[in-house]
């Protein structure tokens, strides 16, 4: 397995064998070496085309050594439109990298993204920015940066479907709830907006994100916690839009409504 197929995929924390690619190398810090390791393949949504698109490197791709377990890789991704991304990797081995048969990781990835290239496409429509913001958040190993994101579409998410059922609540001077939880209560009750899979968990969904947030635990943890803190927010979303795709769908086809 060459590998342009490791930094083509998420980061992980297992390590990877892969074919070697720096054998012989003496890894003396700040050594730069050119890679036949294949082609680098990453996915963005492209503005230009409107889709989500692979961006594959161009050009030879260069490792500078910063220790015999540690190699630093710049490349430019590019859409078939001509649109880049900026990418930098931090690529760790378990032993020496310069093994004939190093196992490996990408313990850091971070983007620099061209004005017409996005993480995420459209499809959560106004949360989509607020999204990519948390996900470049965690790109960059801002753990609690991140987690503000994912708090803050909770708040919406709750705070929007209030207003459109009529729910009336104390407020901030800014807008928000003076009492969430109480908000969120009133609001899952009528509505619905916590999928079935974790709604009694949804309490806790709210005190995990204010505990990172408020600083009752460490950036690290942020980090560890915001995959799986990020797919029950995005769940939350996909419910709401769920929810009114299927009403508007029953309206169509003039069926009779039942209790939400």
């Amino acid at each position: 397995m060459q590998l342009s197929y490791i930094l083509s995929k998420k980061p992980i924390a297992e390590y990877k064998q892969v074919d070697g690619f720096v054998v012989g190398k003496k890894g003396t810090v700040g050594q730069k070496v050119d890679l036949l390791v294949g082609t680098v393949g990453l996915n963005y949504f492209c503005e230009t085309c409107g889709d989500i698109r692979t961006f594959y490197s161009k050009g030879q791709l260069a490792c500078v050594f910063i220790n015999k377990r540690l190699i630093s890789i710049d490349c430019v991704l590019a859409c078939e439109c001509g649109a880049t991304v900026q990418v930098w990797f931090l690529v760790e081995s378990q032993n020496e990298i310069t093994d004939v048969s190093p196992k490996v990781r990408v313990l850091h990835r971070s983007e620099k993204l061209s004005n017409n290239v996005r993480i995420n496409s459209t499809k959560y429509k106004q949360y989509s920015m607020l999204l990519e913001k948390a996900e470049q958040a965690y790109r960059n190993d801002l753990g609690a940066g991140s987690i503000v994101y994912l708090r803050k579409i909770f708040e919406m998410v709750t705070v929007q479907t209030a207003n459109a059922l009529g729910i009336e609540f104390e407020k901030y001077e800014g807008g928000n709830p003076r009492n969430f939880t109480a908000l969120l209560e009133k609001v899952d009750a009528k509505y619905s907006i916590i999928p079935s899979e974790f709604a009694e968990n949804k309490r806790q969904l709210f005190s995990e994100l204010s505990a990172i947030v408020h600083g009752d635990f460490d950036e690290e943890l942020g980090l560890k916690k915001f995959q799986p803190l990020y797919r029950l927010v995005v769940g939350i979303i996909e419910n709401v839009f769920n929810k009114e795709e299927f009403k508007q769908a029953k309206e169509f086809l003039h069926w009779e409504s039942g209790e939400d």
